[in-house]
């Protein structure tokens, strides 16, 4: 049974980690691997996931791909951690998605960001009230890749079935006016991990996405208990440890113009590092090269030894 809304949005103020997708050598999911990562993160105390979502490759998935990854993080997870599961595409094949995964209870639906090339607002809109019309699970939209203005953001809060919003756009003074204007019941999370969370928590954002927390998750669970008290000092220099793993995710990688190009690959890296389980990735992304691999591990034992400093 899928939990209920005011858990939701409770579990929404707090660290949302990714769920990565491996893949073997023939490109094949390994359903095994994903229950393993989510029982460990859950042990170490995170309690809300997202499943089939940018970081888990969720373009590289065919729909019953989606369903049957997002259904595998359910199973393998206790009844309070909270799974969110990504739903994209058009309104039909979205509105199809979402009632395969309402029949497997997820608890919370993440909208992913409109690939269309050309957007409207209140089409945008309408669409999310159409997918909100075809469930009673709550919705949590993602905004991302475009620049909205702050009325189509305060009107997203007030969509039916919207209980959160990820809000992953490089732009603070627009998300404390959405945040201001929009409705108190919904909440904001930081959806660009943990450079961002110190400062959009300063304009109203309760939670947010896992970057290096992905796979040291006690640097995410430390840095919220460090915001929601209020200790700035603290929360910074956690932020700060974060910076050099999170910035060669940024990175275009090898033979490459396009910045991020690596960031899954670079998770993938930091989970096998940690003891967990990356895997390959699927086209179009890339693995790791020599050298990016050599850096990554420089990056993680320079993270190791900061959280061995700074956490007790």
């Amino acid at each position: 049974m899928s939990l209920p809304v005011e858990q939701v949005r409770s579990r929404l103020r707090g660290v949302a980690v990714g769920l990565l997708t491996p893949f073997d050598d023939d490109l094949e999911i390994e359903h095994e691997k994903i229950a393993e990562n989510a029982q460990e993160l859950y042990e170490r105390g995170i309690r809300t996931f997202l499943a089939t979502a940018n970081i888990s490759e969720y373009h590289s998935l065919s729909a019953s791909e989606r369903v049957d990854v997002a259904e595998t993080s359910v199973e393998a997870l206790p009844s309070d951690a909270c799974v969110l599961a990504g739903v994209g595409g058009s309104t039909h094949n979205a509105t199809e998605l979402i009632q395969a995964y309402d029949r497997i209870d997820v608890d919370a639906m993440m909208i992913m960001p409109p690939d269309h090339t050309y957007l409207h607002e209140q089409g945008l809109l309408e669409y999310y009230r159409n997918l909100a019309s075809a469930t009673e699970t709550p919705l949590v939209p993602y905004v991302r890749g475009f620049d909205p203005s702050v009325d189509y953001l305060t009107s997203l809060t007030r969509v039916d079935g919207v209980v959160g919003i990820k809000y992953a756009l490089k732009d603070p003074v627009k998300l404390g006016a959405a945040v201001e204007a929009g409705a108190d019941d919904v909440v904001w999370v930081d959806g660009l991990a943990e450079p961002y969370a110190v400062s959009y928590w300063a304009e109203g954002a309760e939670g947010f996405s896992a970057g290096v927390s992905n796979f040291r998750p006690e640097v995410g669970l430390e840095l919220f208990d460090a915001l929601s008290e209020g200790d700035w000092e603290r929360a910074c220099a956690l932020r700060n440890i974060c910076l050099p793993y999170q910035n060669f995710r940024d990175e275009t990688g090898q033979d490459n113009a396009i910045a991020g190009a690596i960031s899954v690959s670079a998770v993938k890296k930091g989970l096998e590092l940690a003891g967990l389980h990356g895997g390959n990735v699927r086209e179009p992304i890339r693995t790791l090269q020599p050298e990016e691999e050599r850096k990554a591990e420089r990056l993680y034992n320079q993270l190791e030894d900061d959280i061995e400093s700074l956490i007790d």
